[in-house]
């Protein structure tokens, strides 16, 4: 705090000494980002914050986008994240992102704001239950003592420990949230209160009070010479890459080069960052098998790796679920389980850059076959679907899935793309070809949710100068046009929101509910007849709309880049969108099984 004149002055209260040393202590920590949203009894946090020249501020009037897009943040960074709340509804706003963010294992510092004690379950306004609010969807909370006004050193080592350990415990192996429930009681400005101790000697290195270190797991030599074993005794194999979580940014490579050694096709998820990546090489990268896997004959691997999270494709887990595979090995950092098919024989927890370079060092880099039928298999499969698509979608016809495949065929190196949940990512994992182009993709599949998708991207977007392109729907941008705000409010020039309007519900068409009208129109499919164009007027973005491929295309090469946010709407209709995409799936089909009657594929 600083008197009128500028000069320092001492903290005029309790309630300032608590949050700036909880502040202090998590930016000694590393904590360089916090988004606050507006209220009174989280007055000492905000204005701790503020003051602190070490970490960003990031202002949201709404807490539900404001947590959305402090996950964006740590998507991004892949650093732990400050919220900051009052008491209250407020906190609960915040509870959509903390389960996405621990779903996702994304770390975030939660600070609520609260009520003393004694007004809690008294009929007290704004006033609610407070204390481990987010139940298991936080990996440890806290409700913080009380402010004194003449605490012991005691106290202040507890106050900078919990403050260390919040930020560690966030950023531990296995990432996630912590909530710090900070009960004040007024005053709570800046108003100085002479009987209140405050003045503790100021630290004068940079360091955390408690300094917290990880070391990495790496696999046993034995688990790896019988990983080694396998490969060579197994040709038909697979490593299925799921959406990758925080940290995983060695995938890319470790997978292609253990699919090079085993031969051994490489499944990627458009989340798992190994997709669109030129450090895959001359790896068989299959993005195809949502189209080709539907109802499919194809042989069944003895072998699955699986890496990341559970994958977005239906076709893909019902394929690996009907394999039963002798063996089916996870690797995971965090020791986290991730098979919803219940089919795991091993699980490894190791980091797989870690595993990989483990692994090599032990074989010392040599291949397994020359050459796999196996592989091939999948190769000309994957040829196939791409050739078959690419034609199909040269006919003219303008629908939904073809825009997508437009959109990832336009976007250049290393624009940050993320995907919308509903249709969307799935139209991505479809149609989005792999390719050596370094594409940053994103999405909330930890909980799948459609709520906070805009502000998840926004947050990304504040953490890069590249462009960065959001394909979302018209029922979950509804679902979060608070959130665009921020756009304005902190200068996103870089962002390009593609709005993909079929106006309602368009996923619901591929449920069995689908054949049920009028309920399935009515409660289902909901169709609103927004005009989304006043959504850009509002929050002062540019707008246009197509329905037209090629004008598509101009438009988003005109946007990205250009340093103007833009919503592009594409419109098409809902159930002329499923035909087509069933038609193509179809001609896909159909040239596969061709291919195998002449050999082609064999």
């Amino acid at each position: 705090m600083s008197t009128p004149d500028g000069k320092p002055d001492r903290i005029p209260n309790r309630n300032l000494l608590w949050a700036k040393i909880v502040v202090d202590e998590l930016a000694r920590s590393g904590l360089k980002a916090v988004c606050i949203a507006p209220g009174s009894r989280s007055t000492p946090l905000t204005l701790a914050f503020a003051e602190h020249p070490g970490i960003k501020v990031y202002p949201h009037l709404d807490e539900r986008s404001a947590a959305f897009f402090a996950l964006g943040i740590a998507l991004k960074t892949d650093r732990p994240v400050a919220l900051v709340c009052t008491s209250g509804s407020a906190t609960v706003n915040f509870f959509p992102a903390i389960v996405e963010a621990h779903e996702s294992q994304v770390p975030l510092v939660v600070l609520t704001g609260d009520r003393p004690p004694e007004l809690r379950a008294s009929g007290a306004n704004q006033t609610i239950d407070q204390v481990k609010l987010y139940g298991e969807y936080a990996l440890w909370s806290v409700d913080m003592a009380l402010p004194e006004a003449e605490p012991d050193l005691l106290l202040i080592r507890y106050l900078r420990t919990t403050a260390a350990r919040a930020y560690a415990t966030a950023n531990g192996i296995r990432k996630g949230v912590v909530h710090l429930n900070m009960p004040f009681r007024k005053p709570l400005e800046p108003t100085v209160v002479e009987n209140d101790k405050t003045d503790f000697p100021a630290r004068e290195d940079d360091r955390p009070f408690t300094r917290f270190s990880q070391s990495q797991i790496t696999p046993y030599e034995d688990r790896l010479g019988a990983f080694s074993h396998l490969l060579e005794q197994y040709e038909r194999g697979v490593i299925v890459c799921g959406p990758k979580r925080p940290g995983e940014g060695g995938m890319a490579l470790a997978c292609a080069e253990l699919a090079l050694l085993a031969k051994y096709p490489i499944l990627a998820d458009p989340l798992s960052g190994v997709r669109f990546d030129e450090r895959t090489g001359n790896a068989v990268v299959v993005g195809g098998y949502e189209t080709f896997l539907s109802g499919s004959t194809f042989e069944s691997p003895d072998v699955v790796i699986r890496l990341g999270q559970v994958p977005t494709s239906k076709w893909l887990n019902e394929y690996l679920d009907r394999a039963q595979s002798e063996h089916y090995i996870q690797v995971s950092a965090s020791g986290v389980w991730s098979d919803d098919l219940h089919r795991t024989t091993e699980l490894i927890q190791c980091d797989i850059a870690t595993f990989w370079l483990e692994f090599r060092d032990l074989r010392q880099w040599h291949t397994i076959r020359e050459e796999s039928a196996w592989e091939a298999q999948w190769r000309a499969a994957e040829a196939t679907n791409w050739e078959v698509i690419s034609q199909a979608l040269n006919v003219g016809d303008d629908f939904d899935a073809a825009f997508v495949y437009d959109l990832i065929e336009a976007l250049p190196d290393n624009v940050h793309l993320f995907a919308g949940n509903s249709l969307p990512i799935r139209h991505i994992d479809q149609f989005g070809k792999p390719s050596a182009k370094n594409l940053h993709v994103f999405g909330n599949r930890g909980a799948s949710g459609i709520d906070g998708n805009t502000s998840t991207a926004l947050g990304i977007a504040s953490q890069t100068d590249e462009p960065l392109v959001l394909l979302v729907g018209d029922i979950t941008f509804y679902h979060d046009m608070n959130g665009l705000f921020a756009v304005k409010n902190l200068d996103l020039s870089n962002v390009t929101i593609v709005l993909m309007n079929n106006d309602g519900g368009g996923i619901f068409n591929r449920l069995p509910i689908s054949g049920y009208d009028p309920a399935f129109t009515d409660l289902f499919i909901m169709p609103h007849g927004l005009q989304f164009e006043h959504t850009a007027n509002l929050y002062g973005l540019e707008w246009v709309s197509t329905d037209n491929r090629a004008d598509f295309r101009r438009l988003l090469s005109e946007s990205i880049g250009s340093g103007t946010p833009r919503i592009i709407e594409v419109r098409t209709n809902i159930q002329h969108d499923e035909m087509r995409r069933k038609e193509v799936i179809q001609s896909v089909k159909n040239a596969l099984k061709a291919n195998m009657n002449t050999g082609e594929s064999k």
